[in-house]
């Protein structure tokens, strides 16, 4: 079985393509600038109006880039769906003075720009490149989804379907979905359309990027020798932890790193541990939240990963660089793999 699993992070998107048959180590790589990146690149070059189309995709550097590009006199237009890129909420986006696309109007002397945070097409086409196989027998992408809901913002609202996943001690794998998806996460369900637009179908699994990266390391070689530790990930923007035991999640805090120093990391992976953590310490703290089930007996060691994992340098704990198949870069591609594997 051949499997393509992509992770769109915020610096990076991170590829692997996995025959069943051969050793992970052997998997193909690549390593990508994330699609937000190269899409502000691609608007900083645009000297003309623009109209954005596509879909829903992780906004990053994209509503600043449009900002500034509206300063230098020249008009964006929106289609509603894209539109939500930048916000859920359409008066907000118009807020900003972004135009809502119009059927009326004609649009033709814009520049066109296709938002989405995938494009399996011109993958494939580059692996043409290097007469590779294209066929996949399984898809799985990973995102960040913080789902929306117009009565609770995103911090809320995000933590609160942590919790609600978590309401008892579940295998991290248990985050993908291979089946339907809520519809409050509107990002996953881009990209579910966005594969299915490019003519290609095979139904992803969806997943989200931390869980994804959870899931990978828990296949480290150094973990998987161990029953009681904590899994972190810590990322541009966002830190989540959480404490297995017995191969399940026993709980789980998610922060943003920026927040974060080497003492206070050390502080809330031992709260973790021992079950003392509270939701309210984090969230006042302007973390997410936190939520445990149970302590786990002992923390054996913390296993990291994530482009700001040399965080964990400045505790005193006892720690290990996550890095799966062998790259520290595929902890999320890893997850997304383990994951179809174990359904």
């Amino acid at each position: 079985m051949r499997i393509l699993a992509i992770d769109v992070g915020t610096g990076t998107q991170d590829i692997m393509i996995y025959d069943t048959e051969k050793e992970l180590e052997n998997a193909m790589k690549l390593v990508l600038p994330s699609p937000h990146l190269l899409i502000s690149q691609k608007i900083r070059q645009t000297e003309n109006d623009i109209y954005f189309d596509g879909e829903i995709m992780g906004g990053g550097k994209i509503k600043n880039t449009i900002l500034e590009h509206m300063q230098k006199g020249y008009n964006v237009v929106m289609e509603p769906t894209c539109a939500k890129t930048i916000r859920d909420d359409i008066e907000q986006v118009k807020s900003f003075g972004i135009k809502i696309a119009d059927d009326d109007k004609d649009y033709r002397d814009y520049a066109k720009i296709t938002l989405g945070d995938i494009n399996i097409t011109k993958l494939s086409e580059f692996l043409l490149g290097y007469d590779l196989e294209l066929d996949f027998d399984k898809i799985a992408i990973a995102v960040q989804d913080h789902g929306y809901n117009e009565n609770m913002g995103d911090r809320d609202f995000r933590f609160e379907k942590i919790r609600q996943k978590v309401s008892q001690p579940i295998s991290p794998l248990d985050f993908g979905f291979a089946g339907e998806i809520p519809e409050y996460f509107t990002r996953m369900q881009a990209v579910r359309r966005q594969v299915k637009n490019e003519g290609i179908s095979e139904i992803p699994l969806v997943m989200d990027t931390k869980f994804a990266s959870i899931a990978g390391m828990c296949f480290d070689e150094v973990a998987s020798q161990l029953n009681s530790y904590i899994v972190i990930d810590i990322g541009n923007g966002h830190t989540t932890a959480a404490s297995i035991e017995n191969s399940k999640i026993q709980g789980v805090f998610e922060h943003h790193t920026s927040s974060l120093t080497g003492e206070s990391l050390e502080r809330y992976i031992k709260r973790l541990a021992s079950g003392e953590i509270t939701h309210e310490e984090v969230y006042n703290d302007h973390g997410h939240g936190a939520h445990v089930l149970n302590r786990i007996s002992k923390i054996e060691k913390v296993i990291v990963s994530g482009p700001k994992r040399e965080l964990i340098e400045k505790t005193n704990l006892d720690w290990h660089h996550a890095a799966p198949g062998g790259d520290v870069m595929m902890t999320g591609t890893v997850g997304l793999i383990k994951t179809i594997m174990g359904r």
